[in-house]
């Protein structure tokens, strides 16, 4: 999209750099934000005209706590979706108004569950919309099926999501109401797998998985898949979120050699763990580093601290080098990683793409529907979508299981690859390079592989 491109609404790509750009002093927003710049504030052009009917759409992520890097996007992507909306939207011939109601999770299945009651009580929520991790997403899923509101959700293993929300792997039943998007633990046994034979190991794999929602869908599902691939796992047992002295565990990696280390903990908790293991001489045997969870933004790599960080290798559920981008937007996902860099001065954050992948789908199904205020009608319109989002096509309802694993779900790709520090002088302390696409062949590999040790 050229600078003098001009939206549905007739704003330029400048215009909207120049109008979102202008201030980033804080505000109080909406239903949770907690100090949002400018540009993330709620716009209409629609005046107070009581024709016009209002969509309400709850918006579900963590913003504070253990999982606040997830939340990092959120006052750029909903300040881009506002904007496009600002003139209303056009459905059927009808004009709407949109309101979009952003709550704070605090990464607190308790506090997703409370204020998703109040979207549901005194909002009157439309759409549902949650994001990042079991904790907050499966509150907001399992009350919109239970209340009858279509919900959209994402960034959850898809297998925590079904297993979450109460249904069955072995004879897995529809839901009415809520549809998700996301990768699932066969695509991080594909990266994996691609992945590690880059750099010369012994593929004994040190494994520390929570007593959480992810871990232990990590652990029934992945242990045993790389251990049928070649790979000794050595696992010490789940350990509870907030756990604050890891001796035992880098004791059990260090005497079994496990030149392979992968996790998947809340950040804080692989902060504390990789100092000690640096401090009790784990991580100077370590080749591969390979976590989830945490380690996907620049902000959580930088907490652990840039010697420790550097070449700590993860997986990219979305990057600005991905084909494609954003069908309710216009912008490629190129543009996308640049903008949220220039007004935000901060290096792309992969929740960016996902984020933005909701709105995408919200908006696709309203318009679908024919009358985004049926919810009947919205829920059906997601039964078989289609659409086109900054994490490739999205088509539910295909029946393809690689698309389609289980009911309502459509499996996303997880790139992987490595975090590396810049020369001195650039932009960014860190950088983000992949160097593998097993499972999106259209991603550019960057760069290969590089032994942590």
């Amino acid at each position: 999209m050229s600078e003098e491109t001009r939206d549905e609404h007739g704003l330029s790509r400048a215009d909207f750099l120049k109008r979102s750009g202008a201030a980033l002093g804080g505000a109080v927003v909406g239903g949770g934000l907690l100090s949002s710049p400018a540009w993330a504030r709620p716009i209409s052009h629609l005046g107070r005209d009581a024709a016009v009917e209002t969509i309400n759409i709850g918006y579900v992520s963590p913003l504070t706590g253990a999982d606040a890097g997830f939340g990092e996007p959120d006052p750029f992507v909903l300040g881009l979706v506002r904007e496009r909306l600002s003139k209303g939207l056009k459905i059927a011939g009808r004009t709407y108004r949109v309101n979009i109601i952003e709550k704070d999770a605090q990464s607190a299945p308790s506090v997703s569950a409370k204020v998703t009651q109040e979207l549901i009580n005194s909002g009157h929520v439309d759409l549902l919309l949650g994001t990042s991790t079991p904790e907050v997403v499966v509150p907001v899923v399992t009350a919109a099926e239970a209340a009858g509101i279509p919900a959209i959700s994402t960034t959850v293993p898809w297998q925590s999501w079904w297993l979450g929300s109460g249904n069955s792997l072995a004879k897995p039943k529809p839901y009415k109401w809520i549809y998700h998007f996301c990768f699932g633990v066969g695509n991080f046994f594909d990266t994996y797998t691609d992945l590690w034979p880059q750099v010369k190991t012994n593929k004994t794999v040190g494994v520390m998985y929570p007593n959480d929602a992810d871990g232990n869908a990590i652990r029934g599902a992945l242990a045993p898949l790389l251990e049928k691939a070649g790979y000794k796992i050595v696992d010490p047992g789940a350990y509870e979120d907030g756990t604050t002295d890891f001796s035992s565990q880098i004791s059990m990696f260090k005497q079994n050699n496990c030149e392979i280390f992968n996790t998947f903990p809340i950040p804080s908790d692989f902060t504390t763990f990789w100092r000690q293991a640096a401090e009790q001489g784990y991580t100077q045997m370590v080749k591969i580093a390979q976590i989830a969870k945490t380690g996907l933004f620049a902000s959580q790599i930088e907490a652990v601290g840039l010697k420790l960080g550097n070449k700590l290798a993860t997986g990219a559920y979305w990057g600005p080098t991905w084909p494609g981008g954003s069908s309710f937007t216009g912008l490629s996902n190129s543009e996308l990683g640049a903008e949220y860099e220039a007004r935000t001065g901060k290096y792309w954050n992969q929740q960016l793409g996902a984020s933005l992948a909701l709105f995408d789908v919200a908006i696709a199904a309203f318009k679908k529907s024919g009358n985004p205020k049926d919810k009947a009608a919205v829920a059906a319109a997601l039964k078989h979508l289609n659409v086109k989002t900054p994490l490739g096509d999205l088509h539910w309802g295909t029946g393809s299981p690689a698309r389609n694993p289980v009911p309502n779900v459509v499996q996303t790709p997880i790139p992987g690859g490595q975090w590396l520090t810049t020369k001195k002088g650039s932009k960014f302390p860190l950088e983000f390079l992949f160097c593998e696409h097993k499972d999106y062949p259209a991603v550019p590999i960057q760069a290969r592989l590089k032994p942590y040790n």
